[in-house]
């Protein structure tokens, strides 16, 4: 796992436990029922009479030390960064499965040891661990639309023990089935197996989405820019990412680039997104406008060679001109924002910088799950991010 340590880094960044809003939907929408929609109607009812959080003692402790940050020359984060037994103490470590060590030293956040109980205790208190153990195996934390949150499944390797989830084995069978999928179609176009309309190789791809749909993938395309052996891998290949409907931005984007050697990547749940099909048709036009410049003008065929897409509307992507092959899906329980470990963010990562880098990096992050779900809350880096976050703000 030699790309391990960027991927539990990046996926420490871009990950949370809150529920999440925005999720993203199968047609299928009766897949991975763990939990009765009776028993999420039930949970809603009960809202009522749960205690707001600002109304907890141990908000109104967090709400005191802040004030006390404020008024106290002491605290000030210069001052408080001279104590080095308060240093020394603001640190976390976690070990992967090949050795390697992530270290998270927050003692340049504004906090005291005394801080991080009180965040601790307020943990403690909203029944963090009993609500994380609900995410782990299935259960409908996502109460806006009623649906399980399981990115942390897209990481999981073959053969992982997933029977913690009533449905896991089926879970884990379906996304490796995608994962296969996109190994076998970026190997091909890797290794000028399939090549575009006129023979020539595949070296430029322009991600077509917006927001979950480019920002994760986005923030880990630069983080392995700057990794060596991942960027040997993306050697003589160009990877971008459109989601701006200013003309200008398209032009930017694509003017160094032959459209004879570039595969548009079409990420759409719905393949409706109002920005995102507009970019779509604008990028397949520049595809086929360069084809007729050269004589070529078999759109169908251009078309099925040069566009792909990762979305759930299969006869929208098909109507579009794109080989019902090429189509890479992912399931209800994706949140956008979380989506870069699906083949919303795998699919345009692998093409760049090959499928092994990418199952390295979920590998890594698959880690870090373990790390999230099983370490003490004291020990635990996405935990003392989450709360440092909830501090902050």
């Amino acid at each position: 796992m030699q790309y391990s340590n960027k991927a539990l880094l990046v996926l420490t960044i871009i990950s949370s436990f809150a529920p999440i809003k925005n999720c993203q939907s199968l047609p299928q929408e009766s897949q991975f029922k763990s939990f009765s929609t009776r028993q999420f109607q039930n949970e809603q009812k009960n809202k009522s009479s749960i205690m707001k959080l600002n109304e907890l003692p141990q908000f109104t402790a967090l709400e005191t030390a802040a004030a006390c940050f404020k008024a106290d020359e002491k605290l000030h984060l210069r001052n408080l960064c001279s104590d080095s037994s308060r240093c020394a103490g603001l640190v976390a470590s976690h070990e992967t499965e090949s050795g390697a060590k992530v270290i998270l030293d927050y003692s340049r956040q504004q906090v005291t040891g005394e801080t991080m109980e009180l965040l601790f205790d307020l943990a403690d208190k909203v029944g963090f661990t009993a609500r994380r153990d609900q995410m782990r195996s299935g259960a409908k934390i996502n109460s806006t639309e009623g649906r399980a949150v399981l990115h942390h499944a897209l990481r999981m390797p073959k053969g992982y023990d997933y029977s913690i989830n009533a449905e896991g084995k089926e879970i884990l069978a379906q996304v490796h089935e995608v994962r296969d999928k996109i190994e076998a179609f970026t190997n091909k176009v890797r290794s000028g197996e399939f090549v575009g309309a006129t023979g020539k190789q595949l070296k430029n791809f322009v991600c077509i989405g917006i927001g979950g749909s480019q920002l994760g993938p986005e923030f880990v395309n630069e983080a392995l820019r700057a990794d060596a052996a991942a960027a040997r891998a993306s050697e003589g290949r160009t990877l971008r990412f459109l989601a701006n409907v200013d003309p200008v931005d398209f032009e930017l984007c694509t003017r160094d680039l032959d459209p004879e050697e570039t595969l548009l990547v079409v990420i759409s749940k719905t393949f409706t997104t109002a920005e995102t099909m507009l970019n779509a048709r604008t990028a397949k036009k520049w595809i086929l406008d360069g084809f007729a410049a050269k004589g070529v003008t078999d759109a169908k065929a251009i078309t099925s060679k040069h566009v792909i897409a990762v979305s759930t509307a299969i006869d929208l992507c098909v109507e579009f001109g794109i080989d019902e092959e090429n189509i890479f899906g992912f399931w209800n329980w994706v949140g956008g924002r979380y989506s870069v470990c699906s083949a919303v963010g795998i699919v345009p990562l692998s093409l760049q910088y090959s499928y092994d880098v990418m199952s390295s990096f979920l590998d890594g992050a698959h880690d870090i799950d373990e790390h999230f779900f099983n370490a003490p809350l004291r020990e635990n880096i996405p935990v003392i991010l989450g709360l440092l976050g909830v501090w902050n703000s």
